[in-house]
């Protein structure tokens, strides 16, 4: 028998970690949206990753002096590429669509990571895998779609482009972070991301900022919850379980998005776009859970 290393949490410890970050990224969509009429994306991004990484920075400090720094570093680099390109996408149509349409919209990552998993390492879909991709996809359709099927707002197409890179985000930690130091690629990521921010957002875009309360709100509960707090035991928890347990766990982030937007901002889904929340949804469940048995010529 496999005795079970002492420093193995709990698998209820890991799923329950994931969960709770899954709300807190959830509860900040309708805050960004909030904050974004009165500051410019790029620059809420930098400040946001900013204060971040200068957290993790104090915080895991000592972190920096282990033997794998520069492989753990290139890890992080590369997961930071990934995740500012998602945060850009998302928050830039978050200032064209609502809060619960792009948090439906961003859950397509769900069933992007088995997919662009299977993709990689050159495995065969399977039924429920294609067939739940194709509910989830034709979900976000009827979202979204405005006077006909075809005319998807720019604001859902910004947020689904952010879903793919999300959803690479996740692939990324899962091949690093069980063998490099979880300290060092926390504050990697976020760093890369803030140093992204720094070099674009005086060009990219005109500037502004009005510092009132819902700015201060937003730049709080973002950069030390959704993004330090959040990434850090995002990167924790992969160490433990799969990419794709972590992107069933995310699953439930876009009812937490819409029942966010409706308590604080009163947002209320047309029947259409119920129907097509519902459908990815359950495109997501149908990806996860895979229902459909796999048949298998040999042995196991």
């Amino acid at each position: 028998m496999t005795r079970r290393d002492p420093r193995t949490p709990p698998t209820w410890t890991v799923d329950l970690s994931l969960l709770a970050v899954t709300l807190v990224w959830g509860s900040t969509f309708v805050l960004v949206k909030q904050a974004l009429a009165s500051v410019s994306t790029l620059l809420f991004l930098t400040l946001r990753f900013g204060v971040a990484t200068f957290l993790l920075a104090v915080i895991f400090r000592k972190d920096f002096r282990t033997a794998d720094l520069w492989p753990s570093v290139r890890g992080g680099v590369l997961a930071g590429l990934c995740l500012f390109s998602g945060y850009v996408l998302q928050t830039f149509g978050l200032k064209y669509t609502s809060a619960s349409n792009a948090g439906f919209i961003t859950g397509l990552f769900v069933p992007l990571v088995p997919l662009f998993s299977r993709i990689i390492y050159q495995k065969p879909a399977r039924l429920a895998e294609m067939l739940g991709i194709a509910m989830a996809f034709a979900g976000l359709v009827l979202m979204s779609a405005h006077k006909s099927l075809l005319d998807i707002g720019r604001g859902d197409l910004l947020v689904a482009a952010c879903a793919v890179a999300y959803a690479f985000h996740i692939l990324v930690l899962g091949r690093f972070a069980l063998s490099r130091n979880t300290g060092v690629l926390s504050v990697t990521q976020i760093g890369t991301g803030m140093l992204l921010g720094a070099a674009t957002f005086w060009w990219a875009e005109p500037v502004h900022i009005s510092w009132n309360t819902s700015v201060w709100i937003a730049l709080a509960v973002t950069s030390v919850l959704a993004t330090a707090l959040a990434f850090w035991v995002q990167t924790w928890a992969q160490r433990w379980i799969s990419p794709t347990r972590t992107a069933l766990i995310s699953s439930v982030e876009p009812v937490f998005a819409w029942a966010t937007s409706y308590v604080v901002a009163g947002e209320v889904l047309s029947r259409r776009g119920m129907a097509g929340a519902a459908m990815i949804l359950a495109g997501i469940l149908l990806v996860e859970l895979k229902p459909f048995p796999v048949r298998s010529n040999s042995a196991a």
